[in-house]
């Protein structure tokens, strides 16, 4: 046996004397067997089988591969450990596109399964623009507001979140233009940053905060997206707004009853420091909204209630727009990602009231009390022009706590595709 396993597809049944095997062996060969109807989670499921047995270099081969499935066996054969070497099957366009993937997503899960000590806030920002400078070139502009700034000039959310940490919080406005000076914004682009999140003063459990070096898996997915659009050739104007911060606690931290008076006027008052996501991408929202863009695509890992309700292989999408929902459920099925749609009525703009302020960021409750991710959506849609198509992503599949039939643990990238080809589109 050679040190470079080929891989092939395959709707034949296995031999008798491998029973029911999804993945049968021959010498250098192995033959994943395709049956039922999901033949994308099948693959990616017998692609973690085959990582799981140790190997670590795939060729792929055969006339059944197509992008899609190509994809698909990459994400089950990632490890945050080591990105995969796969050799592509297929013409140079397939090869080069899901080459292309592969670095996007890669770039995003390092962000993601980095340490919270190696990732401080203003090194994430620093990162996601050095990382798409080098992609679009003098198409790409800049700046990083952090610490004191973030409050003189109004943005009130991410500093109130970041300023418990000794590292200071930071927000990212990244401009990629490639028609000129004067060019129209047709998508902003906000994702939520949190580099680590303990809760704050409304601290998290042991096994709750372990994982929360993922919270900005927003930030990573809209960076990771733009990138991926960006190398197959967009050719629109988009703004990227990064909501960076620590939440933690200190002398300086942000408290449970603070009220905090938005750019736009808003003001909410903090019933639960551990509802912070939706405090920082008040302001992105609101910096998307003055783009003037045509669509508003923001994307957090915000709420435990989405993960709930549609589990960890779907992202759940809000927008007042049926036309947006339909878009992004068409676009993720195209590109074999999996949304599903949770209400967002006007009426959940009012569902966490406040005595002292015009909102709070949640309901003094457990996770925010029954329809929290609707809440929180309803809480975001306060800091959203009201003549913008807006789609609010909450990402209950980016990250695996613990290795499953589908994904290794940590990031996954799900989303990244979707979001790409919204961009596109």
């Amino acid at each position: 046996m050679t040190d470079l396993m080929k891989v092939t597809l395959t709707k034949d049944a296995p031999a008798a004397h491998w029973g029911k095997a999804d993945v049968t062996f021959s010498n250098d060969l192995a033959t994943i067997h395709l049956q039922g109807d999901d033949e994308l989670r099948q693959i990616q499921q017998a692609a973690r089988k085959l990582r799981s047995q140790g190997l670590s270099t795939i060729a792929l081969e055969g006339e059944l591969w197509n992008v899609d499935s190509q994809w698909a066996f990459s994400l089950g054969f990632t490890t945050a450990k080591s990105e995969p070497e796969i050799r592509w099957t297929g013409d140079d366009s397939a090869q080069i596109e899901l080459q292309n993937r592969l670095e996007s997503a890669g770039f995003a899960r390092h962000l993601i399964n980095e340490t919270p000590e190696n990732l401080a806030p203003v090194k994430l920002a620093i990162l996601a623009a050095h990382w798409l400078s080098e992609i679009g070139g003098d198409k790409v502009t800049y700046r990083i507001i952090e610490g004191q700034e973030l409050l003189e000039q109004k943005w009130v959310g991410i500093h109130a979140v970041g300023r418990g940490s000794e590292r200071p919080p930071a927000m990212l406005e990244l401009d990629y233009n490639p028609l000129g000076e004067d060019a129209p914004v047709s998508v902003a682009l906000v994702g939520k940053g949190i580099t680590f999140d303990s809760g704050g003063y409304s601290i998290k459990a042991s096994e709750g905060m372990l994982g929360m070096k993922c919270d900005m898996g927003g930030a990573s997915t809209v960076t990771a997206a733009l990138g991926l659009a960006m190398k197959q050739g967009l050719n629109k104007r988009v703004k990227l707004f990064l909501c960076c911060a620590e939440n933690l606690i200190s002398g300086h931290a942000y408290k449970l009853g603070d009220i905090l008076t938005y750019k736009n006027g808003v003001t909410v008052e903090v019933v639960n420091t551990d509802a912070e996501g939706r405090l920082v991408l008040a302001d992105g929202l609101q910096a998307a909204s003055a783009t003037g863009a045509e669509l508003i695509i923001d994307a957090a890992t915000l709420t435990g209630a989405a993960v709930m309700a549609v589990g960890t292989n779907y992202n759940a999408i809000f927008s007042p727009s049926s036309d947006v929902l339909a878009m992004a459920q068409a676009k993720a099925a195209e590109v074999g990602e999996r949304v599903w749609p949770l209400p967002l009525d006007p009426w959940h703009r009012e569902m966490c009231p406040s005595a002292y302020a015009d909102t709070a960021n949640s309901r003094p409750m457990k996770g925010g009390g029954a329809g929290g991710a609707s809440n929180a959506a309803g809480f975001l849609w306060h800091f959203v022009s009201p003549d913008v198509k807006w789609l609010h992503m909450d990402l209950a599949s980016a990250f695996a706590d613990s290795p499953n039939a589908l994904w290794a643990a940590g990031g996954t990238t799900h989303g990244m595709l979707t979001i790409a080809g919204l961009l596109q589109d």
